[in-house]
Formats: C-alpha cells, sequence, structure tokens
C-alpha cells in the first residue's frame, strides 16, 4: 500500500497542472474561495467559529474541543472520500473535482476552527495562510520552507508582525498543486492497482481520514495559544 500511495502521488503531481488547465477552478482561486467558505460557512455546513464554540460549549476545554473538532472532520473527510471515489477511471473527471471540494472546505475548516480555538482570529489575512499552509501538512511545509518556497511555518505565519501581500499566491498555489496530487494520484493508484471499482469508495475513506487525522495533529501542535488581548 505505501508504494502505492508513493507512486500515485507522483503521478499524480505530474498530472496536477494538465488537470487545472482542464478545470481552472481547480487553481488559486479556488483554495481561497474554499477558505472563504470554510471559514464562514456554506450550506449545511456551518461556519469555522460556530463549530468552535459548539465543540467548546459541549466540553468546556478548549484542548478536548480540539480534539473533538479533529474527530469531527476525520468522520466528515471519511466519508466525503468514500462517496467520491466510488467508480474508477471513467469516473474520474467528475469525482476528482468534487473530491478536491469536500476535501478542501473539510480540512480548511477544521484547522481554522482549531486556530480560533487557539485565540486567532480568522479574519486576519496572516492567519489564513496559516490555515492554508496547515493543510499542506508537516512534511510538506518543513520541504517547502527549506527549499525558501515558503517563507515561513504556519505559526510564524499568523504571528509575523505584517502581512505581506506576496506570500497570498505563493501559498494558494501550492495549497491547489497538492491538492490535486493527493487526489489524482491516490485514486490513480487505487484504480490501476487494483482494477475493483467498489474498493475505490473503501480506500478513499481510509486515505482522506487519515490524511485529515495527520493534518490535524498538525494543527494542534503548531498553532499553539495565543495570550488573549
Amino acid at each position: 500500500m505505501g508504494l502505492r500511495q508513493t507512486v500515485g502521488k507522483q503521478v499524480g503531481r505530474q498530472l496536477a497542472p494538465r488537470i487545472t488547465d482542464l478545470a481552472p477552478n481547480l487553481s488559486s482561486s479556488f483554495v481561497r474561495e474554499a477558505l472563504r467558505r470554510a471559514v464562514e460557512g456554506v450550506g449545511p455546513l456551518a461556519s469555522a467559529a460556530e463549530v468552535a464554540r459548539k465543540q467548546l460549549a459541549e466540553h468546556g476545554d478548549v484542548e478536548k474541543a480540539v480534539d473533538a473538532v479533529v474527530d469531527t472532520h476525520v468522520r466528515l473527510a471519511g466519508a466525503s472520500g468514500f462517496v467520491t471515489n466510488l467508480g474508477g477511471l471513467v469516473t474520474m473527471a467528475v469525482t476528482v473535482p468534487a473530491n478536491l471540494t469536500g476535501i478542501a472546505l473539510i480540512q480548511c475548516r477544521m484547522v481554522a476552527a482549531i486556530a480560533h480555538l487557539r485565540g486567532y482570529d480568522l479574519d486576519d489575512p496572516r492567519v489564513r495562510n496559516a490555515v492554508l499552509v496547515t493543510v499542506l501538512g508537516e512534511d510538506t511545509v518543513n520541504a517547502l520552507v527549506r527549499s525558501n518556497t515558503i517563507p515561513a511555518p504556519p505559526m510564524a505565519l499568523a504571528t509575523a508582525p505584517v502581512h505581506d501581500p506576496a506570500v497570498d499566491p505563493v501559498v494558494s498555489g501550492e495549497v491547489a498543486r497538492d491538492l490535486v496530487a493527493r487526489v489524482t494520484g491516490r485514486r490513480l493508484a487505487s484504480t490501476v492497482g487494483r482494477r475493483v471499482p467498489g474498493l475505490g469508495g473503501v480506500i478513499g475513506m481510509g486515505s482522506d481520514g487519515w490524511a485529515t487525522h495527520k493534518i490535524g495533529s498538525y494543527a494542534d501542535r503548531e498553532l499553539l495559544p495565543r495570550a488573549k488581548r
């Protein structure tokens, strides 16, 4: 499974530019819109702040509320991954955009809710960039910081002295590429490797759920509590 996922992600990264050309909405603007909707809420999905307040009221403790936020979004991601990964290569053109939309909303809202619980202002563009960078995951963030592609990890971005607008398109572009690579790579690996269309839903559920759990754990460690002003 590990080798298949690695190969799939590598293939996904090669296909990512082609997919964003075919579907321009799966790009930096898509990422920013997904973040906005995750923070503000859309349809049946409550805003990140509302989710945070609900969990805090229910559990009465910030750290327990953070754990509950992660658990809830892991389940949501798993359900989204199952539904949007049914079928095979024939359905990929339809289900990849759906999976991207779902996982972007879910993971952004989870990280934003954690940030809100820890005392960050979700209207602050520095914090929004930190949320997006967190969604990349710890390993990817560390690699991007080492290569000077992004200036700093999430905590440093969120607490920077001033907002640098030049960082916005860089962060959005990296998140867009990473999302496309993850989703398309996993679907190709599972579909080509197994040739069992129905199994794609199970693989998608496990993969999206596990990825969301890892991002939630990273957000928990990285976004340290801010002193109330």
